[in-house]
C-alpha cells in the first residue's frame, strides 16, 4: 500500500497531477455512499488513465488501496517464490525460499500501527511472518555489509534499507495480517513491514532481497519521499526508537 504525498517535489516527477488523484479518491469516496456507479466512474477515469494509476478506493478498516502498475497478478501461496541473494560482493548464489519454506522459520507476530505519510493511520493491526532479520540469517547473508535492497515482483516497486535498519526486531518479512493471509490488494501474498517507518517502505508484493553496497533510492524516493522514513521525523528526522 504505497501513497501518495503531498509533495511539490513529486508532483512535478510523476506524470499525474494532484487535481486528478485527490477527483478519483473523492470518487471512491462517494462510492461508499452511493454504490457501484460511482465505483464503475472510478474504474472508467482509471482505464482512461495513461499513468496505470488504479485501485484509488478507500479500503476496508481505513486502508487505502493505490497501485501505479495497474492490476497485479494475484500469485497464490503454493505458487509464490521469494528470491534473496546473501552478499553484494562474493558472489554467493541467491536462494529461493517458497511461502511454506517461510512458514517453516521461527515466526513473529507484531501489533503496530500503520501510518500513512499522508496522514491516515490504522492503528494496532496485526502481522504475522519472519523477522527480515532471521531470513538473512537463514541464507547465511553478509550482516556486515551496508544495505538491503528490496524489489517487487510486479516489476515497479523498489526500496532499500540500511543493514542496521534491516535487522531492526520490528521490520517483518510478512506472510499475514489481521488473523489471515495477505491478500493481492495489501500486497500479499508477501509483503515487506517496516513498523517504525512510513507505510511507503513497506513494499508490496515482495519479490526479491538482495544484500546490497549502498542505500539505493527505492520508487517513491525517486518522487522526493524521504530514505529514512522515521513515522514522526520525516525529513531529516532521527532513528525511531526499539520498542
Amino acid at each position: 500500500m504505497s501513497e501518495l504525498h503531498d509533495n511539490p517535489e513529486l508532483e512535478r516527477g510523476t506524470p499525474v497531477g494532484r487535481r486528478v488523484v485527490l477527483g478519483m479518491l473523492g470518487l471512491g469516496a462517494l462510492g461508499l455512499a452511493v454504490g457501484s456507479r460511482v465505483n464503475s466512474a472510478v474504474a472508467t477515469v482509471a482505464s482512461k488513465d495513461p499513468t496505470g494509476i488504479t485501485s484509488l478506493l478507500p479500503g476496508a478498516g481505513g486502508f487505502r488501496y493505490y497501485t501505479v502498475t495497474g492490476p497485479v497478478d494475484d500469485v497464490p501461496a503454493s505458487k509464490y517464490s521469494l528470491k534473496v541473494t546473501p552478499s553484494a560482493t562474493t558472489g554467493a548464489k541467491s536462494v529461493s525460499l517458497s511461502f511454506a519454506d517461510l512458514a517453516a522459520l521461527p515466526q513473529t507476530t507484531l501489533v503496530k500501527d500503520v501510518q500513512c505519510v499522508t496522514g491516515w493511520r490504522v492503528p494496532q493491526v496485526p502481522w504475522t511472518g519472519v523477522l527480515l532479520s532471521d531470513v538473512l540469517k537463514h541464507v547465511g547473508a553478509d550482516l556486515s555489509a551496508p544495505a538491503v535492497s528490496f524489489g517487487s515482483f510486479d516489476g515497479t516497486y523498489t526500496e532499500s534499507l540500511t543493514m542496521a535498519q534491516a535487522l531492526r526486531p520490528d521490520v517483518l518479512v510478512a506472510t499475514g495480517m489481521e488473523a489471515g493471509p495477505i491478500t493481492n490488494e495489501h500486497g500479499g501474498p508477501v509483503r515487506l513491514y517496516v513498523a517504525p517507518m512510513y507505510f511507503y517502505k513497506s513494499l508490496k508484493w515482495l519479490g526479491t532481497i538482495t544484500v546490497a553496497a549502498g542505500v539505493e533510492p527505492g520508487y517513491w524516493e525517486h518522487l522526493g519521499y524521504d530514505t529514512d522514513a522515521w513515522v514522526g521525523a520525516s525529513n531529516g528526522g532521527h532513528e525511531a526508537p526499539i520498542q
